[in-house]
């Protein structure tokens, strides 16, 4: 077997429902199936599918790997270090690859031979219909849709810069792709405590880390469209009180994964600073007034307790 991807599905308690559909989008697709692998990354679950169930499921050449240490950033070190391909595919536990996906993926990276990590589309099917004022708050959720045009980066720091900057169009960790030579990049570089998921945990610097890590290696980053996903959202997840420690858990990592690449504009805070700004906050954004109001303020405490040093 001449194993030129990997797909590496990190999975913690996973729902067996969307589960199931990833694992069938999966099986879907165009890839000749004796060039790629599937590597489902049992991440300190207390409740996993029975081995039968998941080989009725899985595509070709699937193996499950179990990770004791909790948290998407050890599950994915996990992956890459067992991963045999020269290509990786990160696909979370929801998520559901259109059918050219994988043949996708090595399209661009034979066509763009500096990029390192590589990202497309994130479109929902939701599980109930959200209500408007919710619309709002989707990109929490790791949607996107950026159009038709490929965007590419070009460089961490563009001319007359005083720091590093993100690309607004970097991949989201939902599809990312990777050369094996950006992800080991990543393995040498990352820092374990780097706030990311773990369990019930709600941060998310683990995606941006690999980026930045990617970038000062010197790899391009960039949006494809044709690399393009659906991804499955509960209901649960639509919820005010959910969306607010999301939001919340969010902009606290993007705090401490810029700081960490000197990509941060927003100076450090005193806890007792973070605590004056967000008293402040509730006034300024009315957080009593409504749930999306809420989660405004929400997204703003984050941000305030991610500047404190910890």
């Amino acid at each position: 077997m001449n194993t030129l991807l990997t797909v590496i599905i990190p999975a913690h308690n996973p729902d067996p429902g969307r589960l199931h559909e990833t694992l069938l989008g999966l099986r879907a697709q165009t890839l000749p199936a004796n060039l790629w692998e599937t590597l489902l990354v049992d991440n300190a679950s207390t409740q996993f599918p029975e081995s039968s169930w998941l080989a009725a499921r899985a595509p070709t050449h699937f193996e499950i790997i179990r990770e004791t240490e909790l948290g998407l950033s050890a599950a994915r070190r996990r992956g890459f270090r067992e991963a045999a391909g020269e290509f990786a595919v990160l696909v979370d536990d929801d998520n559901i690859l259109e059918p050219d996906y994988l043949e996708q993926t090595l399209k661009v990276f034979e066509t763009h031979r500096q990029v390192g990590v590589a990202g497309g589309r994130s479109t929902p099917r939701f599980e109930e219909e959200p209500a408007a004022w919710v619309r709002e708050f989707l990109p929490l959720l790791a949607l996107r849709d950026l159009g038709e045009g490929e965007q590419i980066s070009s460089g961490l720091r563009g001319a007359g810069a005083t720091r590093n900057q993100y690309p607004s169009f970097a991949p989201i960790g939902a599809g990312m792709a990777l050369r094996r030579q950006a992800w080991e990049n990543w393995l040498a570089a990352s820092a374990p405590g780097l706030s990311d998921r773990r369990g019930g945990e709600l941060f998310s610097g683990g995606d941006n880390d690999i980026v930045l890590c990617a970038m000062q290696a010197g790899w391009e980053v960039g949006y494809f469209p044709m690399l393009a996903l659906t991804h499955l959202i509960p209901s649960a997840r639509l919820e005010a009180a959910y969306l607010a420690r999301l939001n919340r858990g969010i902009q606290k990592s993007w705090m401490h994964v810029l700081t960490r690449h000197e990509a941060n504009p927003w100076p450090p805070l005193t806890a007792m600073g973070a605590a004056l700004r967000k008293a402040k906050a509730w006034v300024s954004y009315r957080a009593w007034s409504s749930s999306a109001a809420r989660i405004r303020w929400s997204g703003a405490c984050g941000q305030f307790d991610g500047r404190v040093a910890e």
